[in-house]
């Protein structure tokens, strides 16, 4: 039986990309041809699943990350894996799932626009040079055979950058639980909740979901409902510096009409009680929570370069913008309030263009990938 690695450091249990090991792990549990191994430094308990857990000393997130992937190299050798997919960045792996994209890319959106000050912190943090190293070795290191990407966008971000063959890049789409994340459901508890937060019923609501405000656009959201007194924003998420953005609300004079929930566990709720769904981030590989609430049956307003845009039809699912554009965000809020008659019908078509994207053919399309990439092994050891 042929063994598969599976490299990522630690678990979050609101992290996609740990939701998306777990399914692999469950659909090989009794795979007769490849046996899965996680490697990791802290995971939740799985039954049946080798996990070999290395937890070397550390001080700091670049040793951190620079021992683990020392350990983790040392572990797939010494178990004489057959093939070792990573989600974090270490050269020496056979396939490398970009689920957080390209530190280069994100870096480069970050800055874009920001002053000689941030420039320069960015600069002088080690991390910032230790990622950007580390990920360009292993994007030309000679072991790596295919990558994942979970976007034509982070496909296009990787053959760009690092001169991957295009071939060598899997374009494979994050799955949606669409049984659970449907409009009946997620509209349960509409009424119950627009009373809790003081919302009117029939007024128009925006939903944000996601932590990380800075990156995820929370700031441009913000502005985009400002010229729009009707439109409420629930930004549904955490973040350290929320008394910032608290303030910022103050400011803009949306106070009224921005409320902030902090991390809620029922999201499928808050989806519902809304009537569009609302990311101008300035860099999301995929963005699962676009297709969560698509599969609610909401249109979607997001940024260009946002992965989930991809699946968007504008003007009839949703509308697209340049994160930074804060104009172009107001007129696009504007277009989702003018299209208010068609919202359900584009909640509808949302749906229709999820529908395939469901766990099961996410990860039948990565096992496919293995078995080829396996079988290209042993024609080799043959000739």
């Amino acid at each position: 039986m042929r063994r598969l690695a599976i490299v990522r450091q630690k678990y979050n249990p609101a992290g996609g990309a740990e939701r998306i090991v777990s399914a692999i792990l469950r659909q090989l549990h009794n795979s007769d041809a490849l046996r899965p191994m996680l490697i990791t430094r802290n995971w939740e308990s799985l039954d049946c699943v080798e996990a070999v857990r290395v937890k070397p000393f550390y001080l700091g997130s670049v040793w951190r990350d620079w021992s683990f992937a020392r350990a983790a190299r040392q572990v797939w050798r010494e178990k004489q894996a057959d093939l070792v997919q990573s989600h974090e960045r270490i050269p020496g792996c056979d396939i490398f799932r970009a689920g957080d994209g390209v530190h280069a890319a994100w870096l480069e959106a970050r800055l874009e626009g920001r002053g000689w000050f941030a420039r320069l912190a960015t600069f002088c943090n080690p991390y910032h040079h230790y990622m950007l190293r580390t990920e360009r070795a292993m994007f030309r290191h000679p072991a790596l055979r295919a990558v994942i990407c979970n976007s034509e966008l982070v496909r296009d971000d990787v053959t760009r950058r690092f001169g991957v063959p295009p071939q060598h890049c899997v374009v494979i789409y994050n799955g949606v639980d669409s049984a659970f994340f449907n409009p009946a459901d997620a509209r349960a508890r509409r009424g119950e909740l627009r009373e809790q937060y003081g919302i009117d019923q029939d007024a128009p609501l925006l939903v944000y979901v996601g932590s990380g405000f800075e990156r995820k656009g929370v700031a441009q959201a913000m502005r985009a409902i400002a010229p729009h007194p009707d439109v409420q924003l629930m930004v549904v998420g955490g973040d350290k510096k929320l008394p910032r953005y608290q303030q910022l609300a103050e400011s803009m004079g949306v106070a009224n009409r921005v409320h902030f929930t902090g991390p809620q566990r029922d999201v499928r709720s808050f989806y519902g009680m809304a009537d569009g769904f609302i990311l101008p981030t300035l860099y999301e590989p995929f963005g699962s929570v676009v297709v969560e609430a698509m599969a609610c049956g909401l249109p979607v307003l997001t940024s260009t370069r946002c992965g989930g845009a991809e699946l968007l039809k504008a003007g009839e699912t949703g509308w697209i913008a340049p994160a930074g554009d804060a104009e172009q965000w107001q007129r696009n809020v504007g277009l989702w309030l003018a299209a208010r008659e068609r919202w359900d019908e584009m909640g509808t078509q949302a749906r229709a263009c999820v529908r395939d994207l469901s766990e099961e053919n996410m990860v039948g399309q990565m096992l496919a990938l293995y078995q080829r990439l396996l079988a290209e092994t042993k024609m080799r050891s043959l000739t």
